[in-house]
């Protein structure tokens, strides 16, 4: 082979392990097999003001990552202040509580990681972003970065005349994974949470079911060179009706995303639209999950108790948590949080 076509081949080697590793996500090497991830429900927090008291400082061994809900995407925060007051998080904690909790834990778990929900139901305010107080917030924190709830109220998706789903919120989902990866350079880590359905809509899964006003909400940030700023993608697996099938969806948001993915679990609650998770059905999603070499599990939420008795077909986050634990093959399921 002529030295320069050697030449040519070097390069064009060189330019594609650039290529793919541009594409993957680095700061999902923090990150430990099948990872579990657990949602904090800052509002079901005790009050109290001793950091060793929290049940974030007494967060169980088995869960890798505590995300603290949920943070105004507009948030009013002034650095160095670990005001809460105006940030959306519901804490019955002070913010200096907050922090000496996160750093307990972390003495305890060196590996654990911390981040911030930003967003969530409710909280709609991302055309007006501040990505700076977000970043000064998750610092002050003493946190690892932040898990992108992006819940548009009405994310206008529908098919383009290609076939390809186009929504009024895809601009948005796509620029907020930008401004907050340029505020958050690695290795703080930037998760996500889709939507049930938010890679169905084309291809294989242009009939998938249920339909929805998020079909297909996620697939325009997936497909965009923000997805290279994302260290996990996880599913919200419920709130979908009876006919949702959370291997289709796993499978649908494999098809787009190649890094670490997430099933989500959810802790049985009062206004829950499809069929609730009892044990059984969590542990088939974990199973799914663990079949996946790059699967992990998400639960919502830490501190929320379900309605009735609890009981299997009924069962609370501490159930949920120890059967994602054993399901996920973890050497000890013991709970210590509370």
């Amino acid at each position: 082979m002529p030295s320069w076509a050697r030449g040519v081949r070097r390069v064009a080697a060189l330019l594609g392990a650039a290529l793919l590793a541009a594409t993957r996500p680095a700061a999902a090497d923090s990150l430990p097999p099948h990872p579990f991830l657990a949602y904090h429900a800052s509002w079901f927090e005790p009050a109290t003001s001793d950091p060793a008291q929290t049940t974030i400082a007494r967060l169980p061994a088995f869960i890798d990552v505590l995300i603290l809900s949920f943070a105004r995407p507009d948030l009013d925060y002034r650095a160095g202040s670990l005001d809460l007051a105006g940030t959306g998080l519901h804490a019955n904690v002070p913010g200096p509580v907050l922090r000496d909790a996160i750093a307990l834990l972390r003495q305890r778990r060196p590996a654990v990681k911390v981040l911030l929900a930003v967003g969530g139901w409710g909280h709609f305010g991302w055309h007006r972003l501040n990505q700076g107080a977000i970043a000064q917030l998750v610092r002050d924190l003493g946190a690892d970065g932040v898990d992108i709830d992006h819940e548009p109220e009405h994310p206008g998706c529908a098919p383009r005349p290609d076939g390809r789903i186009a929504c009024r919120s895809d601009l948005i989902a796509i620029d907020s994974v930008n401004r907050l990866r340029k505020a958050l350079p690695r290795p703080y880590l930037i998760t996500t949470a889709g939507w049930s359905v938010g890679a169905y809509g084309e291809g294989a899964w242009a009939g998938a079911v249920p339909a929805s006003p998020w079909t297909g909400s996620m697939l325009a940030l997936l497909r965009s060179p923000a997805a290279a700023h994302l260290d996990l993608v996880s599913i919200m697996t419920y709130d979908a009706g009876p006919a949702y099938d959370p291997a289709e969806a796993q499978a649908a948001y494999r098809h787009y995303w190649k890094g670490p993915l997430a099933l989500g679990v959810q802790v049985p609650f009062d206004d829950q639209r499809d069929r609730k998770h009892t044990l059984a059905t969590a542990a088939g999603i974990v199973r799914q999950a663990a079949a996946d070499p790059g699967g992990g599990v998400m639960l919502y939420a830490l501190q929320v108790t379900p309605p009735g008795t609890v009981g299997p077909d009924n069962p609370d986050d501490r159930m949920l948590a120890t059967a994602i634990c054993r399901g996920l093959g973890r050497a000890t399921c013991a709970w210590d949080g509370r």
